[in-house]
């Protein structure tokens, strides 16, 4: 089975545009440090509808296994602490199969 993560972010008002690169940015490195992310993309919202999250991760992972490696892998961890945290007001996750 295969599934797919996926989180929303909503930032605190005083986010910066520097700030959201910096955290993209952090985040498109973890593929190249855990091997279990079979596909994963982040980004901020293209601004379209007005109802829209500010920030996404899409990733996708083999298995439930892949998922909870990448979920609890040290990295992964470091950079929501360090980057992800202190700019989130709001957070919404669903996994799902595909």
């Amino acid at each position: 089975m295969t599934m797919r993560h996926v989180v929303c972010f909503r930032f605190k008002p005083d986010t910066t545009t520097e700030q959201v690169v910096a955290m993209a940015q952090a985040l498109e490195e973890l593929p190249g440090l855990i091997p279990e992310i079979a596909d994963y993309r982040v980004g901020p919202d293209l601004g379209i509808n007005e109802t829209s999250w500010d920030f996404a991760v899409c990733a996708d992972f083999a298995s439930t296994e892949d998922y909870l490696t990448y979920r609890d892998h040290p990295e992964h961890v470091a950079r929501i602490q360090a980057v992800v945290l202190p700019l989130v007001d709001e957070r919404a996750s669903v996994q799902l199969r595909t």
